[in-house]
């Protein structure tokens, strides 16, 4: 039977702003404050599905979270009417305010890890939301992340769902930001690429010394056992501790693999050449010599650090296209950087690397810290399994236009960070929310229907 790597993307929803509050995020942290616009945000993340759809590739859609979180503002003491609270909370600390109305919830790779039906001892997709632990406006995320996900996939013949692992620093999971799963055909049984940070239980293990590394290794054994992969599928490789410092907080702002390719950095993981020399043997091991693993390791000279993180070329989308071509779906940004732009040209040129790049707008997520990649959770499908997903979450173009026309509605032009005070903004973000879980079939998500 067929399978396709359906993307699905996270939907922006209406209280967007930029925090600042991702310490490690460069872009995050560079915009933090800004005025934002949650309506163009949104229209411009469904514009990059409806691209997506038109390359003739299936697409998703996960539901944005409802913020703000006020069940962690009661947790915390503050009492009263919503308005209140508000008040209350932004007296008390402004960035604790800020925490509860993140808007972190619209990059889907950090939603979960998943494994397809091919690769899972009991023939079924497994799903693990992740606890992002190591940042306070994250880690609220996965109760209602693993709800959505329940709401997506319902059908326990095809779909399991994992609790979060343990929110404890050992434990820290921040999804799929991490994982790569390289294979001949996505249908084919895959190898699972685990890349982490630090070790847990290793005190005196190679770190950063500036930023946090997010991810442990602990974390990643944890989804594997979880998901019934065997042995041979799972590889565990350390992200270079030195990129992490220079704003690489996630394994895919500096890689980034699909299928038989995998496209790097040259400073993406630590002892590089050691761990490519692992990684093409794992795969090696797993399929014949008709399925080679191509290996493109960008240069420094050619693309630095600094270029990577703020053009976000390895967080852009590497996909197969119907006819069996590779693309890119890089971020605008790519285009705009010289020293990217020529890199991705003459990639163009070379055999057995890219055929196609697609340039996309998004610029809202881009100064929030997240790129096309970020916005989109990879789940392989067989034809079953997609049929046996909700319909009212695929990509189509009605959908797009029910989507849009909900958008343009009810999400705002712009949000200050002292807009979050207004009550008002509750109101409409719960309204808008209520009626999106009935347009996607999804029942009572949300804390606030419940």
């Amino acid at each position: 039977m067929h399978s396709y790597e359906v993307n699905f993307d996270g939907l922006v929803g209406p209280t967007h702003n930029y925090a600042g509050l991702s310490f490690g995020n460069v872009a995050s942290k560079r915009f933090a404050a800004q005025p934002s616009n949650p309506k163009q945000a949104a229209l411009q993340g469904l514009e990059k599905m409806r691209t997506m759809r038109q390359l003739g590739l299936h697409q998703g859609v996960l539901a944005p979270h409802a913020r703000p979180h006020m069940a962690l503002l009661k947790q915390l003491g503050f009492t009263g009417s919503d308005a209140q609270i508000l008040e209350k909370a932004y007296k008390y600390n402004p960035t604790l305010l800020s925490a509860c109305f993140s808007s972190s919830a619209m990059w889907s790779a950090n939603a979960a890890t998943v494994s397809p039906s091919s690769d899972s001892a009991d023939n079924r997709v497994h799903f693990t939301a992740a606890n992002l632990s190591n940042k306070l406006h994250r880690s609220i995320e996965a109760p209602t992340t693993g709800r959505i996900l329940q709401a997506t996939f319902a059908n326990s013949n095809y779909f399991a769902h994992h609790a979060p692992l343990p929110g404890h620093d050992h434990f820290a999971d921040e999804g799929a930001a991490n994982h790569t799963r390289l294979c001949p055909k996505h249908g084919d049984k895959g190898l699972h690429l685990f890349v982490y940070g630090r070790e847990a239980f290793n005190e005196g293990g190679v770190k950063p010394q500036k930023f946090p590394a997010r991810h442990t290794l602990e974390a990643s054994a944890a989804i594997a056992r979880l998901h019934q992969l065997d042995d041979s599928q799972q590889l565990y490789i350390q992200q270079n501790p030195e990129v992490i410092d220079q704003g690489v907080f996630h394994n895919d702002v500096i890689a980034v693999g699909n299928e038989q390719l995998l496209f790097c950095h040259e400073q993406a993981f630590y002892k590089q050449h050691q761990a490519l020399d692992t990684i093409s043997s794992a795969y090696s091991a797993l399929y014949d010599d008709a399925h080679r693993l191509s290996i493109v390791e960008v240069p420094t000279e050619a693309v630095s650090v600094a270029d990577a993180v703020s053009s976000y070329l390895f967080n852009s989308q590497l996909i197969t296209l119907p006819s069996n071509a590779t693309a890119l779906i890089a971020p605008q940004e790519c285009a705009e950087n010289p020293a990217v732009k020529a890199y991705l040209d003459d990639l163009l040129t070379q055999p057995d690397t890219l055929d196609e790049v697609h340039y996309v707008d998004i610029k809202q997520s881009m100064q929030n810290g997240g790129g096309p990649a970020c916005l989109r959770l990879r789940v392989v499908l067989t034809e079953q399994e997609l049929a046996a997903t909700n319909p009212a979450c695929l990509f189509s173009d009605k959908l797009h236009h029910t989507l849009s026309d909900w958008v343009k509605r009810h999400y705002r032009d712009q949000l200050c960070q002292d807009d979050l005070r207004d009550p008002l903004l509750i109101q409409e973000s719960y309204a808008a929310l209520d009626e999106l879980t009935k347009l996607m079939n999804l029942g009572s998500i949300y804390d606030f229907q419940r």
